[in-house]
């Protein structure tokens, strides 16, 4: 599993955790609809649909209050929002330049891995991306 593929994992594995209590009722109700026999027939037609507004709805993931919360569990003072360093803190990922420079070599970085400051600046821009494209709700200004 990649550097990438472990972030997406801490932040999306979050959201799946959360995922019942948010998408709750509405996976319960498609569920419950066919077992029940009085109401089988009618929400037969719309269980295909439901199913694929789950499937939607899982496929995005609201990324801001996860790693807010992650932020606020680990007891430290950190900006995700800017820092890639504390992103991968937040989600209790090693953030050592080592694993920054492989996270790089995996989003396509072809600039200087030796020049930290400019990479972590590109690598918070990609991962942001990244995460978008991957089913993640990311902020409009973080995409910038």
């Amino acid at each position: 599993m990649g550097i990438f593929d472990k972030i997406k994992h801490a932040i999306f594995g979050e959201a799946k955790a959360a995922e019942p209590v948010a998408a709750g009722p509405p996976k319960v109700e498609p569920a419950q609809a066919p077992a029940s026999p009085s109401a089988a027939p009618s929400p037969t037609p719309a269980a295909p649909a439901p199913q694929s507004k789950p499937a939607t709805a899982t496929a995005t993931v609201d990324i801001v209050p996860i790693l807010d919360a992650a932020v606020k569990k680990s007891g430290q003072k950190l900006d995700w929002r800017h820092s890639i360093v504390d992103l991968m803190k937040a989600v209790g990922m090693d953030a050592s330049l080592t694993e920054r420079k492989e996270l790089a070599a995996e989003l396509g970085y072809a600039g200087d891995t030796n020049d930290s400051a400019k990479m972590n600046m590109w690598l918070h821009k990609a991962l942001m991306k990244r995460l978008s494209e991957n089913g993640g709700r990311v902020p409009a200004d973080l995409l910038d």
